[in-house]
């Protein structure tokens, strides 16, 4: 996948836009993929270190939920102001505090030795990430016109599909061939190997980022007059949602935040539980349980990059974050029914990825629908922070729900449900603002 591939023709769009889009894509995207990646690498190797720290700190599988959750608490509670500051202080400094900060928490985890150690570290790795996830989407809607949007929005979230893909490999073999070396357990380097590159990563950001359109050396004056004067046009068009206030008060934005619920604890269940659901289907080697845990990203991957081409292409969003959704029931159903048939069992982790990876992109290109400024920097945050409520509840469900039942399988049906619920409300329940296709207004001076 390259960005060539994800910018291509846009419809109505002005001559010369398509290159300027791609030469933004190629300046800072390669770098927010990377950053991206690790982000959603931490969610990894916590699923893989489950065992490890159940072993190492006597958790109980309620108490491992329960300390994952402790992260989305902390990401919940601290995300929206953390965005209000990035609006002040700039995203480039502040993604790069939240990557250095959240980077030195991660690889601290391998002091931990008891069980409220654990959950301290967990909530304040998810206090230092927070706005991260927010912020970058809000970056974007700085740098592309919303014609680009589901495709970019789709190749940003391929790092957490290559998350999956890479990190779950990588995580068994470090597992498996690092026990001992300079005389720590495995689990210690793998949260080495996903907190310290981040601190790395928010130097190159300090060096790579600019802020504005305006302030890019690497673009021609022509280039930012048309780039700028197009994306200023598009806020214009948008009624609500200019401050925070606004954003709060728009029609529509606490629905997205209750779908964006329910897709993250369709996502947690995915992230988390998916190692768990291999090993209980009856593979024991930590590498090989890697590499099956990589498919469904595999298929999230393509997925995604499809439907982000189709949502630009149609501009109506709902219709296929629903189709994801829809697609997602069918995966965690068939998960259910083929939980101790490994190949099918795979068969369905394949169909969940496709379902559950590709609506987040697919989601995030509605919330711009509503929002602009200092609404979109806090409004976008809010709409994350309701979302992460679901990673907060998801795994302590699910650790919960094996503990009374001595299996996950009740769970899974409990979230293919509420996916299917959700489905149902993107198409039924959501005002006519964000029902709207997407239109690509031309500036004054390129339709003369």
């Amino acid at each position: 996948m390259t960005v060539d591939i994800a910018i291509g023709r846009a419809g109505d769009v002005p001559t010369g836009l398509d290159s300027i889009a791609r030469k933004v894509a190629w300046r800072i995207m390669p770098l927010i993929l990377v950053c991206y990646l690790f982000a959603y690498f931490d969610r990894i190797i916590v699923s893989f270190a489950k065992f490890h720290l159940q072993s190492a700190l006597d958790l109980s599988d309620t108490a491992y939920g329960l300390g994952v959750s402790l992260f989305s608490l902390g990401y919940v509670l601290f995300e929206v102001p953390s965005n209000m500051l990035l609006y002040r202080v700039g995203a480039r400094r502040w993604i790069a505090r939240i990557l250095i900060s959240w980077g030195l928490a991660t690889a601290a985890m391998i002091f931990i030795t008891t069980e409220w150690q654990f959950y301290v570290m967990r909530f304040l790795i998810g206090m230092f990430e927070a706005g991260f996830a927010p912020g970058i989407l809000y970056f974007l809607t700085l740098w592309f016109p919303s014609a680009y949007r589901g495709r970019i929005t789709s190749l940003l979230f391929l790092a957490p599909a290559f998350s999956g893909i890479l990190g779950a490999p990588l995580s068994g073999l470090i597992l498996a061939f690092t026990d001992g070396v300079l005389g720590m357990p495995s689990w210690h380097w793998l949260f080495l190997a996903g907190g310290l590159p981040c601190v790395l990563l928010g130097l190159l950001v300090l060096v790579r980022f600019v802020d504005r359109v305006e302030d890019a050396k690497w673009l021609s004056r022509s280039e930012k007059v048309m780039l700028a004067e197009r994306i200023a046009l598009q806020n214009r068009q948008i009624r609500g949602g200019h401050s925070l206030l606004e954003a709060i008060r728009s029609p529509g934005l606490l629905s997205l935040g209750l779908i964006y619920f329910i897709i993250q604890i369709g996502s947690y269940g995915l992230n988390f539980w998916t190692p768990h659901i291999i090993k209980t289907a009856g593979v024991s080697d930590p590498a090989v349980i890697g590499v099956l845990t990589a498919i469904p990203y595999i298929c999230g991957a393509i997925s995604m990059t499809v439907i982000g081409r189709l949502a630009d292409a149609s501009g109506d969003r709902r219709k296929y974050v629903a189709f994801c959704l829809v697609t997602a029931v069918i995966g965690f159903i068939a998960a259910c029914v083929f939980d101790k048939n490994i190949v099918f069992l795979c068969l369905a982790l394949v169909v969940m990825g496709a379902g559950v990876v590709a609506s987040i992109p697919a989601f995030w290109a509605l919330p711009p629908k509503l929002l602009t400024g200092a609404g979109a920097a806090g409004g976008i945050a809010l709409v994350n922070t309701l979302g992460q409520l679901g990673g907060l509840v998801s795994p302590v469900m699910v650790g919960y729900i094996h503990d009374v039942t001595g299996s996950v399988t009740p769970a899974l049906y409990v979230i293919a449900g509420l996916c299917g619920a959700c489905a149902v409300f993107l198409m039924y329940g959501l005002p006519d603002q964000l029902k709207r296709k997407d239109s690509h207004v031309e500036p004054a001076a390129q339709r003369a």
